[in-house]
């Protein structure tokens, strides 16, 4: 009752298949690209076993010309009444499709099913019947390598064509398709298509099947705020609302009270929040001279001070208290009593004596305000002395204040007319005295195995990209570190990135944290899911790297010809990438799928605390 065709020529990567409308309309019809199962006729002197074929497009018979002549003929005489004879021969036509394999009880246990991507052996054309594969033969394909000891996952459903006709004539078959969470551990994942076809919803299904796994920990970057935030337009319950339990969401602007301010205390972690300030203040403007100074002034971290030798130390101690004293002048509330450093510059007697006047002895500095004043008078002290003059030399008779102190101290004290600090004002936001390092808050975060979103949805860009760099980076190098000390163990990191065509792109030559983790990442247990409209945008090396693959809608020849040199697999099925346009309807390949499989996938609705009750 499933019989599809018989063989007309047969190889061992394709063959051409004789079919008959009788045959189409017993299965339901045969679309194109489509499953079918080749079996020798002789079966039963074999194990049990079906050769896979897709079907990929339609072929020429060996009556072709004879048949055209004919219905050429009957066209002309306007369709006269056919004869019954001359009607079935026309019914008959061809089709072409590729090998894609062979299933087959596994020598080693016959209770398990192999697949192989080549054949054994061959027989002649004749030797074969074609068959359309029913519901439980389309779950084997589908599913037969996916393991069903919880380690798996329903994405969707299999749909192998988008035309839904036949369903108001007969139900397709319902076949769940399966993926294995362990195959998104340790592996990258690309997810390629246009805006508005389902790419976060796979991301949230994936994300989603991973959030309780014990020896998997996740840190979603969420530039568009959607697995934070619900959507009440869609009714659409977000990752973090629906697991709240398991997800800890950090927000540059907090929607929910529940979130964390992805802030930090400006005043403890000097060399990161100057790179903040660098970042927001290049952004898409022309800056005058004494800013860019300031912007390019290095900052050192009060952490690495004990690692430096006495005289260096010095300078970078006073570094950090005019970077200080810039932060208190334009505002940044902070409690002075817990400041890691002493605000006392210490410059040597012959410049206080210089500064002050030999009589008059130099203020004692215990507070910020102190320093400002301090340090102001400093800066117009020196204004116009050159490094050469004695009076601003240290006791070793190198200048006391190289390029990057007196661009500290130019924007600290600018020239009249000039807004100075006042240029920080609209970032306060970004900082916060009671703030930890929320970079190593999250890194302990992860390791409890726990889901970390960081909502940067309202974030200025500048912001989003260092926080993303940052974050990425210490996680990186914390993996590194467990892998140099043998403690990763079974524990896996998975990131998730939007937009990725930012973070990894194709033209780039510069070694950055995102290459590293494409090149490095699955040696130190962390993976990665990334989504983008356009597979050319992607940095190469990341692509030869990546192990799965979802494509929903991509409507350029030359992203789908660049797909599939990628990755072979999606040769053959580049049309029907390039016209279906159905949300949700995805052509996927995974570690464990190895082909193709089309998939119409579920939407992201998770179940109320009291409806999983």
């Amino acid at each position: 009752m499933r019989t599809g065709g018989y063989l007309l020529e047969i190889g061992y990567n394709l063959v051409k298949i004789a079919t008959c409308e009788g045959f189409k309309d017993a299965v339901a019809g045969i679309p194109n690209y489509s499953f079918l199962i080749m079996i020798p006729d002789n079966i039963e002197k074999f194990p049990p076993h079906f050769i896979l074929l897709r079907v990929i497009n339609k072929s020429t018979t060996p009556l072709e010309n004879e048949d055209q002549k004919t219905l050429f003929e009957i066209g002309k005489r306007g369709k006269p009444i056919i004869d019954n004879l001359t009607k079935g021969d026309l019914q008959w036509d061809a089709l072409s499709a590729r090998i894609l394999g062979m299933y087959y009880p596994s020598p080693d246990n016959l209770d398990k099913i192999e697949f192989s991507s080549d054949l054994l052996n061959i027989s002649s054309a004749i030797s074969y019947t074609i068959y359309s594969p029913d519901e439980v033969l389309l779950d084997l394909i589908v599913n037969s390598l996916v393991a069903s000891d919880g380690d798996s996952f329903s994405l969707g459903v299999l749909r192998q064509t988008e035309c839904r006709f036949n369903d108001l004539i007969r139900p397709r078959e319902k076949v769940d398709v399966k993926l294995l969470k362990s195959d998104f551990m340790g592996t990258r994942t690309a997810i390629f298509g246009k805006t508005r076809l389902g790419k976060s919803n796979v991301v949230k299904l994936i994300a989603e099947s991973l959030i309780n796994v014990k020896n998997v920990s996740q840190l979603i970057f969420d530039i568009d705020g959607e697995y934070a935030n619900d959507n009440p337009q869609d009714d659409s319950m977000s990752l973090a609302t629906a697991y709240n339990e398991q997800c800890v969401v950090y927000s540059s602007n907090p929607r929910n009270i529940n979130h964390r301010h992805l802030m930090m205390n400006f005043y403890l972690y000097p060399n990161r929040s100057h790179r903040i300030l660098r970042s927001l203040l290049r952004e898409g403007r022309s800056l005058p001279d004494y800013v860019n100074g300031f912007i390019n002034a290095m900052i050192p971290s009060t952490d690495e001070l004990e690692d430096l030798s006495y005289n260096i130390k010095i300078r970078s101690k006073r570094r950090i208290l005019m970077y200080w004293a810039i932060l208190y002048k334009a505002g940044f509330a902070i409690n002075e009593s817990s400041l890691p450093l002493r605000l006392n510059p210490r410059y040597n007697e012959n410049f206080l004596n210089a500064l002050y006047g030999v009589d008059v002895a130099p203020p004692s500095i215990n507070t910020l305000e102190d320093l400002k004043q301090h340090l102001e008078r400093i800066a117009e002290f020196i204004k116009n002395r050159r490094d050469s003059d004695p009076v601003i030399q240290s006791t070793n008779g190198n200048p006391l204040f190289d390029i990057d102190d007196r661009s500290l101290l130019r924007f600290l004290n600018p020239v009249v007319g000039r807004s100075g600090t006042r240029k920080l004002i609209p970032f306060r936001n970004y900082h916060n005295q009671d703030a930890g390092d929320c970079v190593e808050e999250i890194i302990n975060i992860l390791e409890n195995e726990a889901t970390v979103i960081l909502d940067l949805g309202n974030a200025n860009p500048e912001v989003r990209n260092y926080y993303s760099e940052e974050i990425t980076s210490a996680l990186f190098h914390h993996q590194e570190d467990k892998f140099t000390r043998d403690e990763l163990k079974n524990k896996y990191v998975q990131l998730y990135f939007e937009e990725a065509h930012n973070l990894f792109p194709a033209k780039s030559e510069s070694e950055n944290i995102y290459r590293r983790i494409a090149k490095e990442g699955a040696k130190f247990h962390i993976g990665m899911v990334y989504c983008t409209q356009s597979p050319r945008s992607i940095d190469g090396d990341l692509l030869n790297q990546t192990e799965n693959f979802f494509v929903t809608h991509i409507s350029s020849q030359r992203e789908v010809d660049t797909l599939a040199i990628l990755h072979v697999a999606f040769e053959d099925i580049k049309e029907t990438i390039l016209n279906p346009k159905t949300v949700g309807y995805l052509k996927m390949i995974t570690r464990s799928h190895r082909f193709v499989i089309f998939v119409q996938a579920k939407k992201f609705l998770p179940l109320k605390k009291d409806d999983q009750e």
